[in-house]
């Protein structure tokens, strides 16, 4: 492993930045005039018992305020294990070794749950947002300056049901505690992808309190995906208060929103992310089907257009039709549609896992272990590698014995 990266043992996806029917793009068009400011888009007595939604607000605030929180633990660590001679002469470099390139935490990349430094310890695992906050948090004890950045790689999608979430990536800069004069290389980057994978791509700084909204937008992604509405409200509206500028929670408010049956508060969070991004293709999908909800049809044509513009094919579009030509035993035809998905999506490991099964119904047992394989080191849960790992074990049992 190079200085830049750590040594988890997979290509770690990015962490969940908008939870949306589909995923944000970037600008394409020129911005509307802003009408809609942040502060009108709390409705938080449509989420809490009367009385209660300064105590809601002010717990959320309070989690928010831990997230680089360190536990006992942590700082036993510290003390005991990033005290040796090596991590002396430079403690950035010593603090990479003693969390990642000796594996003596034994991190594990795992997007079940978006963690706090002190939770993504505990668990000895997390995506790339939790192990970045648990890197600050221990650089930020040992007095290291520390900075963060955005790397702007191709969309990533995960889906619970009908919803989609797009994935972003962001990693951390340590620097030296008293810079050495003329030093070109005061700040030091972990990153949790292989180089190969970020060489040529651009990054944009970040702002501590961006990253803290992105942590709190996950905990909204994630509750709606369960289907804690209320809790996904708290967590979202607090991103938005946090960094209003980040537009992914305000869309991710606007999903709530309409889930919850309030549509009028659900269009005035998706208006404020396309006043923001007229570009964005999750708030164009968002705000097309509200529209249409709503029986007005003819402004829903207009937001499809849009959309259709931005993005021709949703996520996930040519992946649902190989999966029906599949169950209706048109293999070669799958084969076909779920590579066209994979082309778009190359690291979306439900799409690897069903090209490993129209191989298979081909007669191909060496192309459906390797997309076994790589289902398996795409796969955002350590309970989804271990799916797919037996069921590679199975089909090398069987096929390539």
């Amino acid at each position: 492993m190079s200085p830049r990266s750590s040594h988890l043992p997979r290509r770690s996806p990015a962490a969940l930045l908008g939870a949306a029917l589909l995923a944000a793009a970037g600008s394409a068009c020129a911005p509307l005039p802003r009408t809609i400011t942040a502060a009108d888009l709390p409705q938080d007595h449509l989420f809490a018992p009367a009385g209660e939604p300064g105590s809601a607000a002010a717990q959320a605030a309070a989690q928010a305020d831990r997230v680089f929180e360190m536990s006992e633990p942590m700082r036993r660590y510290a003390d005991r294990v990033l005290a040796e001679p090596a991590f002396r002469r430079d403690r950035r470099q010593g603090l990479i070794d003693a969390l990642y390139m000796k594996d003596a935490l034994g991190l594990a990349y795992d997007a079940e749950a978006t963690r706090s430094a002190s939770e993504a310890f505990e668990a000895r695992a997390g995506n790339c947002l939790s192990l970045v906050l648990m890197t600050a948090a221990f650089a930020k004890h040992l007095g290291l300056p520390v900075a963060y950045q955005q790397v702007l790689l191709d969309d990533e999608f995960t889906r619970a049901g009908d919803l989609f979430f797009v994935s972003g990536h962001v990693n951390v800069m340590l620097g030296r505690r008293v810079p050495a004069k003329g030093d070109d290389a005061q700040w030091l980057t972990i990153d949790f992808l292989p180089q190969s994978e970020l060489r040529g791509q651009r990054t944009v700084p970040l702002d501590e309190g961006t990253l803290v909204a992105m942590f709190l937008n996950n905990r909204a992604a994630e509750a709606l995906a369960s289907g804690d509405l209320r809790s996904a409200y708290w967590w979202a509206r607090t991103a938005v208060r946090r960094d209003p500028d980040f537009t992914a929670a305000a869309n991710t408010l606007g999903v709530i929103y309409q889930r919850a049956g309030h549509p009028a508060a659900a269009e005035r969070a998706l208006r404020f992310v396309l006043e923001r991004e007229p570009g964005s293709v999750s708030g164009w999908a968002n705000l097309t089907r509200l529209l249409h909800a709503q029986g007005r049809h003819d402004e829903a044509r207009v937001a499809a257009a849009r959309l259709a513009a931005l993005e021709p094919h949703p996520p996930f579009h040519f992946f649902e039709l190989g999966r029906k030509a599949l169950q209706e035993g048109r293999a070669a035809d799958a084969r076909d549609l779920l590579q066209r998905e994979l082309r778009l999506q190359p690291q979306q490991h439900e799409v690897h896992f069903w090209l490993a099964q129209a191989h298979a119904a081909l007669g191909d047992a060496r192309r459906a272990a390797r997309h076994l394989d790589r289902a398996a080191e795409y796969s955002p849960t350590r309970a989804a590698r271990a799916v797919y790992a037996a069921k590679l074990e199975r089909l090398r049992a069987v096929h390539l014995h």
